[in-house]
């Protein structure tokens, strides 16, 4: 059964409840997995998972219910459980659905026609030239601990009570590789990867690079005395301190007070060089679609401009709490789950700045590659004291690597720092940053 016959399915059986509203979501996917060992497929995994959610409004409850299952009584059991669902929340006036747009943003290269005809030996291939290409790059990289290949074909159709209908098919390709590289006694790891919609749009060579790059890079790193100091954030330790803001642009926590940005509308919160936005039809985007999970029409939404707080992002729900539209930020974790809040593709954008350039007038100071448990930053506070990894720079150069190292910070009074934005904005998922210049970054070492 495809999505339209889903939806048409279950809309049958709602058409024969009391209800004051409803929403069906149906989803189909095809999804692959290889992960290659000693030039050999180690795993290789195929599916093709399908399944319709309901989410249905009874006296200001909403009820959500899913099926895996399209027999008639396991679809009429899921609206059932939604409507037990609806009946024991508690009411809130403001749940509802949204009504149909005029028209969805047309994004182009969202599906690729090709991907199904390319044989599955030629997708095996791209995870054995990557371990074969990262162990020949370098004497040094011994080992490979994982190369990998995915790709993905879904399709997705929303249709709720009051018109909205929408639907539309993606793709996804992704590989990445992980070298383990060893000298001197010392080994040190490096992981790059590469995504796209289309399978020609990655490149093995630039994984490659990066993950050896990386491993290699850090051989013979060493601690540095503690210091306060110019730092420079790689495009990658950028995203990670983006991605941690990034609940704090979502209207739910700005609501609920679980926001360092609630009340601050309006107020230069970053450096001026900064301009964050969160764009739901960027091209190439992983987060990129027609619409979002409630069918409302994804959008291209600036946050801060030239560092001061533009709005935040919303779903059908928030947005009506406030009186303003919702900016197409319901997002759904599979169709096992509800609409909730998130970002499409957030990120930071580009600069002028050669990445290379960021380095010039920095006397002292570290360029900083890895961060380990940002995760542990305090989301409300901003406040954060983590691991770190990089090298140290010199007179504006690079001198060695350094391991070993702690930074700690508040996250906007990081950002407020910021003296150069790189022209290097790279993706890491749904969220993104160019290299930045901080103009000084408390540094613990020995």
């Amino acid at each position: 059964m495809d999505t339209a016959g889903m939806i048409s399915a279950v809309r049958d059986i709602l058409a024969s409840r009391s209800l004051d509203g409803w929403e069906i979501t149906a989803a189909s996917s095809r999804l692959l997995s290889i992960e290659v060992k000693e030039q050999k497929v180690d795993t290789f995994k195929c599916s093709a998972p399908l399944g319709v959610s309901v989410r249905v409004l009874k006296n200001g409850g909403m009820g959500f219910s899913f099926s895996t299952s399209m027999a008639p009584e396991d679809l009429a059991r899921m609206v059932d459980n939604a409507l037990v669902g609806a009946e024991s929340q508690t009411p809130d006036a403001d749940h509802g659905f949204p009504d149909p747009s005029v028209a969805y943003p047309d994004v182009p290269g969202l599906f690729d026609d090709g991907l199904a005809a390319v044989a599955e030996e030629a997708k095996i291939a791209v995870a054995l030239d990557l371990e074969r290409l990262t162990l020949a790059a370098d004497p040094r990289v011994r080992k490979v601990r994982k190369a990998t290949y995915g790709d993905s074909m879904v399709e997705t159709m929303v249709v709720n009570s009051r018109g909205v209908s929408g639907r539309y098919r993606g793709t996804s390709v992704s590989a990445s590789v992980t070298a383990v590289a060893e000298e001197n006694g010392q080994s040190q790891m490096g992981w790059d990867f590469d995504f796209s919609s289309r399978f020609g749009g990655i490149s093995v060579e630039r994984i490659v690079a990066g993950a050896v790059a990386k491993a290699t890079g850090l051989l013979g790193a060493a601690t540095v005395p503690t210091m306060r100091c110019p730092a420079v954030l790689d495009t990658y330790v950028a995203t990670e301190i983006l991605e941690v803001l990034a609940p704090a642009f979502l209207a739910e926590n700005v609501q609920k007070g679980k926001s360092l940005l609630a009340g601050k509308r309006g107020e230069m919160i970053v450096a001026p060089l900064l301009t964050i936005r969160d764009d739901g039809t960027l091209p190439g985007g992983m987060g990129t679609a027609p619409f979002d999970a409630e069918g409302v029409p994804k959008r291209n939404t600036v946050l801060v401009e030239s560092g001061r707080l533009a709005g935040y992002l919303y779903d059908t729900l928030r947005a009506r709490k406030e009186g303003v539209a919702s900016t197409g930020n319901a997002i759904r974790s599979g169709i096992k789950s509800p609409p909730h809040m998130g970002v499409s593709n957030l990120f930071i954008e580009n600069g002028t700045e050669a990445p290379e350039a960021l380095l010039a007038g920095i006397a002292r100071g570290v360029l900083l590659t890895e961060v380990m448990g940002m995760h542990t930053a305090n989301t409300i506070s901003g406040d954060f004291s983590v691991g770190a990894a990089g090298f140290l720079v010199e007179d504006g150069r690079v001198v060695r690597p350094v391991k070993g190292i702690a930074i700690a910070g508040n996250i906007l009074e990081l950002f407020r720092g910021v003296e150069a934005v790189g022209n290097d904005l790279r993706f890491y998922g749904t969220v993104g940053a160019p290299s930045l210049r901080i103009a000084a970054l408390d540094v613990s070492g020995v």
